[in-house]
């Protein structure tokens, strides 16, 4: 009963095999200008984008400069904008806090002080105004 059915397994595939090739080889034939012009197409494609990014120069993004005049406008402290940059990381009170060495009620006063300074209610607002800024990269 095995041995049957592996034959016929073998068969099958056998079969499928050939009907695949058969269906291969007439598709080259009946298609042979079509494929070619797929080919060529994929080929110029291939090669626009290889020559695209060997031959652009990289972009670089231009450097930061903190913008000196905002921050003493804006009277914003050291401290304070030591504080916004780490907001501008997406740092938590406590976090900010660790990292500068000070209590995280001190550094809700930074940012409160802050948001009255920068006229904004909310971190995200602040740190997108002081962007644009220029006070934070």
């Amino acid at each position: 009963m095995t041995r049957s059915i592996l034959i016929y397994a073998a068969l099958l595939a056998a079969a499928a095999l050939a009907l695949q090739w058969i269906e291969y080889q007439y598709m080259i034939r009946a298609f042979t200008t079509e494929l070619y012009i797929v080919l060529i197409g994929i080929a110029f494609t291939v090669l626009g984008l290889w020559l695209g990014r060997t031959l652009t120069p990289a972009r670089r993004a231009p450097e930061f400069v903190l913008n000196d005049a905002a921050l003493r406008s804006l009277k914003i402290t050291k401290r304070e904008h030591a504080v916004l940059e780490q907001l501008a990381s997406g740092q938590s009170n406590k976090e900010i806090a660790s990292a500068l060495h000070v209590s995280p009620n001190t550094v809700k006063t930074h940012i409160a002080k802050l948001y009255e300074k920068l006229e904004v209610s909310q971190r995200v607002q602040a740190v997108q105004k002081a962007k644009d800024l220029q006070l934070i990269p």
